[in-house]
Order: C-alpha cells, then sequence, then structure tokens
C-alpha cells in the first residue's frame, strides 16, 4: 500500500499552512495499492519527536474501503464524511499541525494508514488518537507511512 501527498514529498518539510504557525489544515492524502480484503481505513499522524514523547495530533478512522484520499482540510465535526475523528493531544478532535517547541530542532511527522479488515472500530465514544491506533493495529492488513519534517526557529 501507498500513501502520498500532493502539499509535500517523503522526508521533506511540511508546508507552514498545514501547521500551527500557519492555517491548521490537513494536508491532502491519497493511498494506492489497497490490499484485497480491506473493509475500512484509520489514519493517524503522530509525532515521535516531542519532548514527553509522542505527541498523537490526528487519528480518522471508519473510513470508508472505496476512499483513496482525504482532501485537504478535513472538519473536525461533518456528519456526512461518513468517517469519525479522535481526540488528539490537543484535547480537541479533528487534525493539531505540526507545532513543535521553537528552537528544539526538526521533528518528523507520521501519517500512517492501516487498511482494516474491519468496516468499524469498536471504541469509546470520543476515543483518543491513541485508542484508535492501538485499536486499528489489531485488525491492520496492511500499513503505508508518509513522513514529512517541520521545525519552529527561535
Amino acid at each position: 500500500m501507498r500513501l502520498s501527498s500532493s502539499a509535500f514529498e517523503p522526508g521533506s518539510a511540511i508546508p507552514r499552512r498545514f501547521t500551527c504557525d500557519g492555517e491548521d489544515l490537513s494536508p491532502p492524502l491519497e493511498w494506492s495499492e489497497v490490499p484485497a480484503g480491506a473493509r475500512s481505513f484509520a489514519l493517524t499522524c503522530d509525532d515521535p519527536d516531542a519532548p514527553g514523547g509522542t505527541w498523537h495530533h490526528w487519528a480518522i478512522y471508519d473510513i470508508a474501503a472505496g476512499h483513496s484520499g482525504l482532501a485537504e482540510a478535513v472538519a473536525p465535526h461533518d456528519a456526512r464524511s461518513g468517517f469519525e475523528q479522535a481526540i488528539n493531544d490537543f484535547r480537541r478532535p479533528g487534525y493539531g499541525g505540526p507545532c513543535p517547541p521553537r528552537g528544539h530542532g526538526p521533528h518528523r511527522y507520521r501519517f500512517r494508514l492501516l487498511a482494516l479488515s474491519i468496516d468499524h472500530l469498536k471504541l469509546p465514544k470520543q476515543p483518543s488518537c491513541a485508542e484508535v491506533a492501538r485499536a486499528a493495529q489489531q485488525h491492520a492488513l496492511a500499513e503505508a507511512t508518509l513522513v514529512g519534517v517541520y521545525e519552529r526557529r527561535k
């Protein structure tokens, strides 16, 4: 399975508009080469370089198998979307863009897409991103990762 974005290349800088220093929009994402038997998708984004340990920026789940991507600027609450979003470590639903401490150096942001063998994850109401990641991993058929970097200078 492959995961990509028209906004940045793998390993390159995430544009400012997708960060806390810009418009804090979720980037557009596309995926392909999905395994047969995939019934839904879950996507997470985290920062493994955060000073206090991994920081969870986004989890979106119960994405129907027919999808092949997400448009830019996914709204935190959209009943028409057909998918759900978790509570991130900023304590709000939806996407929270890269926002590392100033002067802390470049941080990696891992967008992880999991193709799942089930239609819907069994989760509590308003799950955390970490809860979504754990539940999705149990049903993963395939995984694809896209990493971008962002740094806030002093």
